[in-house]
């Protein structure tokens, strides 16, 4: 395979709050694509375009109870598989499902015990994001403050240490990258404590808002939906999950997009969900579980790890995608998938629950839209 060729001609400067990150300014001087790169469908016509590769659920590893659930090697090589995917994107992101934390915090107690699981990353592994390519993580789901204040703490100092940036906190709610010469704006949400509300439609909204007065491009996440093998389908309503309201993720999507958001994508569900392109954007219902080591059930759809790429124009519009498909063998380490089964999935829930939409989605994953 073979992936873009770039010369990073500045260096990239950093600004290390919580607002504000400064891309490297890169220029495409050659690209020897293949199927996995090229242009998938719709032209740029000479314009300048913006790639965004998103994934689902990222947990590399638990020392938590014990060092039992940690991959061989310390988990070293666990994103090797996928990494010139991750990397081949003027902005990579991901959700991280859980704490960067060595030992100690405050272990949350569940409303359910018996359906209760604690992640707590060791902080190094955050370097193998950021070798990997991540840019940015959202911090908004349920996991990430399992280990309480003291955890949320670490996990943001570590990322900090780490040079990855982070949003969806209530204290650190939204983050800006600029990217060769646009402002991307990157805000997340859960229906979870700590986090910025998936439920608070209106506040969500001024939020959006808010962004798109000082940036170019609004990308949202959200981590919301029921969860496990029977929740692939978007149900435009709200949804629940052991009793918790997980949001209607369907209304919630549609209305980021109509208060200025240019790409929704989502996460929760553990499976991933159909791709919509509504008001010539794109929102991704779910990318399932992309790295989730030793605790997760990975059987059939759970295993799915999509990476979505999305390229878009300086408006925000979706122009063409792709969705790569790979899987969690191994207890949970990603490896690209030849058969395409998470494209073939997608492409067939897409049908079933957007049969309006003019969206194709080809076998290996090409998204084409006819403007």
């Amino acid at each position: 395979m073979h992936f873009s060729t770039r010369i990073i001609l500045l260096i990239s400067l950093f600004i290390t709050s919580c607002k504000e990150i400064r891309k490297p300014v890169t220029y495409d001087l050659s690209k020897h694509a293949s199927d996995d790169t090229a242009d998938y469908g719709n032209g740029t016509n000479g314009q300048t375009t913006y790639t965004v590769v998103m994934v689902g659920d990222i947990m590399l590893g638990t020392n938590y109870p014990s060092a039992n659930s940690l991959p061989p090697a310390d988990g070293i090589n666990i994103l090797d598989n996928v990494k010139n995917v991750l990397q081949d994107a003027d902005l990579t992101i991901g959700n991280l499902e859980g704490t960067l934390l060595n030992s100690g915090g405050t272990p949350k107690q569940c409303r359910t015990p018996g359906n209760c699981v604690l992640f707590r990353m060791p902080e190094h592994y955050a370097g193998y994001l950021k070798d990997a390519g991540f840019d940015i993580l959202s911090l908004a789901n349920n996991h990430s403050g399992d280990m309480g204040d003291i955890g949320r703490q670490s996990s943001m100092k570590t990322l900090d240490r780490y040079g990855i940036k982070y949003a969806g906190y209530l204290s650190c709610p939204d983050v800006i990258a600029e990217i060769k010469d646009k402002r991307f704006s990157f805000t997340a949400f859960a229906p979870n404590y700590g986090t910025q509300s998936l439920l608070n439609l209106d506040a969500a909204e001024l939020k959006i808002r808010e962004l798109k007065k000082k940036s170019d491009i609004v990308i949202v996440s959200f981590h919301g939906g029921a969860e496990g093998s029977g929740a692939t389908r978007v149900r435009r309503e709200t949804e629940y999950y052991l009793g918790e309201n997980r949001g209607n993720v369907f209304d919630f999507s549609r209305r980021m997009i109509d208060a200025g958001a240019d790409i929704v994508f989502g996460h929760g569900p553990h499976v991933p969900r159909a791709v919509e392109i509504y008001r010539n954007r794109i929102i991704a219902y779910s990318l399932g579980n992309f790295c989730t080591y030793a605790k997760f059930g990975l059987a059939g759809p759970l295993g799915y790890a999509p990476i979505l790429k999305v390229t878009v124009n300086s408006e925000g519009e979706f122009i063409n995608g792709k969705i790569i498909s790979a899987e969690q063998r191994n207890g949970g380490i990603p490896f690209i998938d030849n058969n395409h089964k998470a494209a073939r999935l997608i492409s067939d829930l897409t049908r079933k629950d957007f049969p309006e939409s003019r969206l194709i989605i080809s076998e290996n994953g090409d998204l084409i839209f006819p403007h």
